[in-house]
């Protein structure tokens, strides 16, 4: 079956596939965080990646909060767009010997998936907006401050902190 199976019949529909689907990806990052942590060799980026593994998990229980609004249980759907970025991350950290060319990698697959949260963040935003969902707009713009900040802050390690031009040595 499809991504959009018969079962959304509506916006209302919609909007919870979207969250079923943040649901997972927020999850699976969750388990993928640590292997990175334990990757990275650039102090800053291993804090960072700490940090928003705390992150990570409050963000999942703000959509715990989400969907106790919405007056359902918090379920997830697969997300094959954050599965192939994750598995992406894994194959190309695998093919690195040099841990600073490693570094800038495991950054650039965190702002794959930072990019990847901050679309679906914003999209979902829109929907329950335009649904009068507004009880639940603030949990989810919340986390989605959350990943733009995580964002800039990967791009301060990778330029400001130095893994970019470490790696490019």
């Amino acid at each position: 079956m499809g991504l959009f199976s018969k079962d959304i019949r509506s916006m209302d529909d919609l909007l919870l596939h979207g969250l079923h689907d943040i649901y997972y990806a927020e999850q699976e990052i969750t388990e993928a965080l640590p292997k990175m942590i334990d990757q990275a060799t650039n102090r800053d980026l291993a804090q960072g990646l700490k940090n928003h593994l705390e992150e990570t998990n409050r963000q999942i229980e703000r959509l715990d909060q989400v969907f106790k609004k919405l007056g359902t249980t918090p379920q997830s759907t697969d997300c094959p767009a954050i599965d192939g970025l994750i598995r992406e991350a894994d194959n190309t950290a695998g093919e690195i010997e040099d841990k600073s060319v490693l570094d800038a990698a495991i950054i650039a697959s965190a702002q794959a998936v930072e990019h990847y949260e901050i679309a679906r963040y914003g999209t979902l935003i829109a929907w329950a907006e335009e649904l009068g969902h507004d009880d639940i707009v603030r949990f989810l713009t919340t986390n989605l401050n959350e990943e733009k900040a995580a964002n800039t802050k990967l791009n301060t390690v990778a330029l400001r902190k130095g893994v970019n031009r470490k790696a490019a040595s």
